[in-house]
């Protein structure tokens, strides 16, 4: 049910598009790859998480700065776009990577660019405009880079004098606003997130910025999530950490589904869970978390933050990612909410190592919670992502790829009856065909084992991540579909749908052209889950 269009704005070189995706078979074999530049790798292989690819294109064009678009701009359609799609195609992401002679280090720090695709009668229109920050503001002012970033420090202003560039270093970093992570919603209203505590409040009709929200002023977080989860009522569920005397803690965050006056951001917050960190001066870095229909799932990944290197970088001169590492000899533990009492459950479900930026679903069923997400054995890649790696060319973007380890779906069970009569050393997993494994090994501890959630075949698309679903009628529920973006480059590279029924692909794939997170959008009175459209962002960077 997935049908053919490309929307391409004239100046963006920028494609929205709908697709028909081929089918993939799943193998149980060696893989080999149609790609002349790609060697055979064996699923079989200790290291068949890592790629020997070699004769990658060049993506510098991806990571260069660009001028906003404020006023709409016609675009030239291939195919046809289906009638009843009506309405605006938000997205979101870094476009500007220097100011002056100062230049970002990291993918993550560029300026949060917004773009619009306003599609109507089977027409698009394109415009973007530059998110008014603080930081965007400052930076511009004082033609140098001037706030900190995730993998950047801002360098004391040259015109103070020694002492003076000397004493900055012991200044207290204040949290960035450039929130160029997602488009959010809470209440109704638009927003652009970052992993900060500040929200700025968009117009979705001219991208206009109208008010910054500060999180803290309403609950007691210095951040949180740019992937927050909404129930059918519009309640929305995020999380947060806080840092105090005791050390660090993660919080489940409650936002109520309406406004009791029209100017409400974020009244009415509460934090309804708060989790004690293993380490309280190294909590787990979190991306996003899973919800089920009754609970929250927080994934406490090896992927770790060093408060101490992170509060002193700025006097040792390093930046935030310097104080980020991943710790290989811990295990990733599974916390398990309920939302409507706000209680933690005691048992604690552990599996090996492994990092994780998003969920694909979940779900209970039968006194399980099944949990899907893509995974990475390997939590070093947030570090690749510098600048400098993506545009780089030839032997050298080829190692840069070929060390990072792949990511793939899988599937977790967590058995929610755990008492002291569970016996120890047996799957307590007892759903028919999954594999995923569920063993009690003491008191309040449940060892997890993973079901892949592909066939062999994922490997010669580079595994897969930004997955998406038919989230408005089938998150919290079972469910055969997710689209997601291949990788078989340091960005991605094929846009995927994966049957969970058979474990069967299908791809769209196009020379050069790079995908962004797909879309969907169920087709009006759709009966059939994957009934409607995939829309995607599509770059051309070297046309």
């Amino acid at each position: 049910g997935v049908k053919t269009t490309s929307l391409s704005p004239l100046e963006a070189s920028q494609h929205s598009a709908v697709t028909e995706m081929k089918t993939s078979k799943p193998t149980r074999t060696t893989v080999a790859s149609n790609n002349p530049c790609q060697k055979k790798t064996s699923s079989k292989d200790n290291n068949q998480y890592f790629t020997d690819v070699h004769g990658l294109p060049s993506i510098e064009k991806l990571v260069c700065s660009v001028e906003e678009t404020p006023q709409p701009i016609a675009t030239k359609i291939r195919g046809s776009i289906p009638e009843w799609i009506h309405g605006n195609l938000l997205r979101n992401g870094p476009g500007k990577f220097e100011f002056g002679n100062t230049q970002f280090n990291h993918w993550f720090d560029g300026m949060a660019l917004l773009h619009q695709f306003r599609i109507e009668g089977g027409a698009v229109t394109y415009m973007s405009r530059f998110l008014n920050s603080d930081c965007y503001k400052a930076n511009a002012e004082n033609n140098r880079i001037v706030v900190s970033e995730f993998g950047t420090l801002a360098m004391p202003d040259p015109c103070k004098n020694f002492f003076q560039r000397f004493l900055s270093r012991f200044e207290v970093q204040k949290s960035t606003d450039n929130a160029s992570v997602s488009f959010v919603q809470y209440k109704g209203d638009y927003y652009v997130s970052t992993e900060t505590k500040f929200m700025h409040r968009i117009d979705p009709e001219t991208l206009e910025a109208k008010g910054k929200v500060d999180w803290s002023t309403f609950v007691a977080v210095n951040g949180a999530t740019a992937h927050p989860h909404t129930e059918p009522d519009g309640t929305t569920y995020n999380m947060g950490n806080s840092y105090t005397s005791k050390g660090a803690s993660y919080n489940i965050i409650k936002v109520p589904p309406e406004k009791t006056n029209p100017d409400d951001t974020l009244e009415g917050a509460t934090v309804i869970c708060t989790i004690p960190c293993e380490e309280k001066t190294k909590p787990s870095y979190y991306h996003s978390f899973a919800m089920s229909e009754n609970y929250v799932v927080f994934i406490e990944q090896p992927i770790k933050l060093d408060l101490l290197k992170i509060v002193t970088g700025k006097m040792r001169g390093k930046g935030i990612s310097e104080g980020v590492y991943w710790d290989p000899k811990l295990q990733t533990v599974f916390h398990v909410i309920n939302k409507h009492t706000g209680k933690l459950s005691p048992i604690k479900y552990y599996t090996n190592p492994l990092s994780t930026f998003h969920q694909i679903n979940c779900y209970e069923e039968n006194g399980f919670i099944i949990i899907d997400m893509c995974c990475s054995d390997d939590g070093k890649a947030i570090n690749n992502f510098l600048l400098q790696n993506l545009r780089k060319s030839g032997d050298a973007l080829d190692e840069v790829y070929n060390t990072i380890c792949r990511i793939f779906p899988r599937r977790f069970v967590l058995p929610l009856i755990v008492g002291c009569d569970t016996p120890c050393g047996q799957n307590l997993n007892t759903r028919p065909a999954s594999s995923a494994t569920a063993t009690k090994t003491g008191k309040n501890k449940v060892y997890c084992t993973h079901e892949d959630l592909h066939g062999d075949d994922l490997h010669e698309y580079g595994g897969l991540e930004f997955p998406q679903i038919n989230y408005a009628m089938y998150n919290t529920h079972p469910y055969r579909y997710f689209y997601a973006c291949g990788f078989r480059h340091l960005v991605g590279d094929s846009l995927i749908k994966m049957d969970l029924q058979d474990k069967r692909m299908k791809i769209w794939q196009q020379q050069g052209y790079y995908p962004s997170e797909p879309v969907f959008i169920a087709s009006p009175n759709a009966v059939e889950e994957d009934d409607g459209v995939v829309l995607s962002v599509v770059i051309t960077p070297n046309k």
